[in-house]
Order: structure tokens, then sequence, then C-alpha cells
């Protein structure tokens, strides 16, 4: 470390977002970036800890201490290397990830001022850029194997990056017009400019992978026919089946899943064209949006920028505990506490333990939303708990209501052994660094299967 007690002078820092009048009217990435000066300060508080928790906590096994170490010493093409040693994709998960290895961080114990490792990696990729460090690998050399791989997610993207680094023939089939996954179509842009997306994929395809767009391959016989064409095959498909709410009134039009929304926008913001019918818009509308995790909050900051009327986030469980620590989940495990994004900023009602009873509406248009107040007992045997009413049920006015509860995870047949599954589609819904991670295991492990044969 170059000032093992930076940590005791310098607070932590965070770069912030725009100004919410400014940033509600457009969908650029809503969060700022620090001066160099600024971030090079910030990489010097990472103390000599003795043991890094922030290593342990993070999926790819980030080595945080190292390259923060590097960038306070104005190294950025060390720290640049040491960063993608275990990350291949850092531009993604500094601008998305919820930063595992933060709330791990000694000084998160300390002072609850952890270093600010996600922004601090996002500088350190984006100066790669610029700088020109990043340069693609076309001097691989090939072993004569090769691999398909179903889904052109982070999963999918980080095994097939890996793959054909290790000297595989890679072609990746996506179901979508581009490559991303929900990084590109459920992911807005205010979060992560879709450009980012495009300069990795244009890296990707000079080293070698080749992509096929429009390629859903969805049936047991064209997967089969993959099996034979390729030496392995790996199913990056992640959780495309949206967790359902089967209440009365579900059919009512203005009723929709939240990737519906997502994605749509996304697409008109690429420069795709829908017709009125087509077209799902909060603009002047009261908005419901039932879940309270992040995809919901995306639905907020999206309905914000579309002109809503209201938007109001009701969820089925309690209301986190507030503060910086869970007493359920100590240190260094991740804390289940209330979160408040860049979106929720924005404006909008949040309530708990609120279960929804009904669609109601008039001439098959949404009016609202019949909901009931509930508390959770304990069950005497034991389990989940038991939901209980509490008060009388009331409605919430909503002209558009967007569904975020999840998603379900698939289930998969018996596959042939050459057949493997990563990220999402193996574990189900979690997060971009998950998925990641489980992208790069899964491909040491189609390595090891080719080279055994």
């Amino acid at each position: 470390m170059g000032n093992p007690k930076a940590f005791l002078t310098i607070h932590r820092q965070e770069a912030g977002y725009r100004p919410i009048n400014d940033r509600i009217h457009d969908f650029g990435e809503v969060e700022q970036t620090l001066s160099t000066r600024e971030r090079k300060l910030q990489a010097s508080r990472c103390m000599d800890c003795g043991v890094p928790f922030c290593h342990w906590a993070c999926p790819l096994g980030n080595k945080a201490p190292e390259w923060n170490d590097a960038l306070s010493k104005g190294d950025w093409e060390l720290a640049y290397r040491l960063l993608t040693s275990t990350n291949p994709f850092p531009e993604f998960t500094g601008r998305i990830c919820p930063a595992l290895c933060e709330k791990a961080c000694v000084l998160n114990r300390y002072n609850h001022e952890p270093t600010t490792n996600r922004e601090d990696e996002c500088a350190i990729i984006e100066a790669a850029f610029r700088e020109s460090y990043i340069k693609p690998h076309t001097d691989i050399k090939r072993n004569g194997k090769k691999v398909a791989v179903i889904g052109a997610g982070p999963a999918g993207l980080a095994a097939a990056n890996e793959l054909n680094l290790a000297g595989c023939t890679v072609t990746v089939f996506e179901k979508n017009e581009a490559a991303g996954g929900l990084l590109r179509y459920g992911i807005p842009n205010f979060k992560l400019n879709k450009a980012v997306i495009d300069r990795r994929i244009s890296l990707l395809e000079q080293e070698g992978i080749e992509f096929k767009y429009g390629e859903a391959v969805e049936s047991a016989a064209v997967l089969q026919q993959l099996t034979q064409q390729f030496d392995a095959v790996v199913i990056a498909t992640g959780t495309p089946t949206a967790r359902d709410l089967r209440i009365p009134g579900r059919d009512l039009k203005g009723v929709h899943f939240a990737l519906e929304l997502l994605s749509q926008q996304n697409r008109v913001l690429a420069g795709m064209e829908f017709s009125s019918e087509e077209r799902i818009t909060a603009k002047g509308k009261d908005v419901l949006v039932i879940g309270g995790g992040d995809t919901g909050s995306d639905c907020i900051g999206t309905a914000h920028r579309q002109g809503c009327k209201s938007v109001t986030q009701i969820e089925i469980m309690p209301r986190p505990v507030e503060g910086p620590e869970d007493p359920q989940n100590p240190w260094p495990n991740w804390p289940r506490t209330l979160k408040t994004t860049s979106s929720h900023e924005e404006g909008c009602t949040r309530r708990w333990n609120i279960n929804s009873l009904e669609f109601l509406g008039e001439n098959g248009h949404l009016t609202g939303v019949r909901v009931q107040e509930i508390d959770w007992k304990p069950n005497p045997e034991g389990g989940r708990p038991i939901m209980v009413e509490k008060g009388e049920p009331e409605v919430i006015k909503a002209e558009l209501v967007l569904l975020a509860m999840g998603f379900l995870k698939p289930d998969h047949p018996e596959y042939p052994e050459n057949v493997f599954i990563c990220g999402d589609a193996a574990n189900g819904a979690s997060l971009v660094v998950r998925a990641m991670a489980s992208g790069r295991q899964t491909a040491q492990k189609v390595s090891k299967y080719l080279s055994s044969k």
C-alpha cells in the first residue's frame, strides 16, 4: 500500500448522480465521475487489512487491494492488468454491480465508509479504453475445437470470451437482434449506455468470436443438431419466464411484465419503431410497480422519463431494516437493508406488506388495483411465515401496472455429456457479476472436458 493509513484522513467520496431535474428528461447515464486526482485518493483508502474480505465476497474473486494500490500510485495500466485478470468485463460490473465487495470491506465494518471499489474499477477500465491499453488478441493459437454458446447475456459472453482465449472456435447464438441479454434489454440506458456493450462486442468479434443473431435455439431437435456439429455446447439462456400475478383482471389492457416496458424502451432508443397499439408508455398515467427489487426500480426511473403522472411501488414482504447494518446478516455478509436507488430519489411512493387482490378496469382498460395490507406471523409449525390480513382492502389508482416480481428458474432435461449450463439458466435469477463468474467457471469445465477428449 502506498499509504496504509490513508483511510484515517480521507473519507469515502462517491461520484454521485446528475441533478434530478436534469436527468429525468433523458436516458443518459445518471452517474457522474470523479477527477483523476479524487479517484486516486479514493483508491488510496484501500487499507492493508491483512484479510481482504472484498476478495472473498466477490463472485469473480476480484483482487481489489492490488488494483486499488496500483491506481492510487497512478499506474493505470497495471491496475487494468490486475483487474482484468479476474474480471472479463469491468465496464459492466463497474456500472451496475451492487458491489458485494464493498459491504464486506473491513472499512465498512470499521466506520461504514468502504473503499469505492465499483467506481474505481469503472474508472480503470474506461482509462484502459481511452489510453488504448486494450487491444484485441489476434494471435490466439487455435486448438481445433468448436464450441457453441446459446445466449449472449453476461454469462454467455463470459464463457465465450474464456473459451475463445483458450483457443476454441466459438459461435454465439442469440435470439435477439443484438448481444447483451438483460444488459441490453433489461437494464435501462440511464444505468448502462448500450454503446458500452457494442464496444465490447466489437472487440470480441475482432478476437474471432462469431455472433449469429435472430437464431433462437428452443427445440430439442435444434439443440441435438448443435451437439453433433460442435464439440461442446454451453446453454446461457438466462431466466426468460417472469413470475406472473394471476389474479382477477390480469388480462386488462395496461397490465404488463416489467421487461415488456424496459426492453421496448431500450429498443426505441436504439431506433426501432412501434405502432401506437404496440407502444407501452407511462406518459400521463398513474403507474403501479408490483415488486420491490432492482427491476422495479428500473421501471420507476423509466416511467419518470416517459412522463408519468405518479409512481407507486408495492412489495408483499416487510419493509427492510434501515441503516447500514442488518442484524440478521452481520458483516461481512450482504446486509438486507432498505435500498434507495437513483430512481427512487426521482419520486416514488413506496409501500410494504401489501398484497394485490384484483386488477380493476372499465371497457377492458385498467383503472386501478384492489390491494390488502397484511402482516406476517410466525408459523407455529416452522417454515414460511403465515400471511394475515390487516385492515380493509383499498384501491390504488393506476392506468399502468408493471409486474416486477422476479423470474422462474428454468427446468432442464438431461442433456448429452457435451452440454453445459451456466448463469441464471443454471442457478436462477441473480446478479450480473454472478452470471459472469458462472460463465468463466463453466468455460473451465468445458476446457477440461475437451482436453479429456
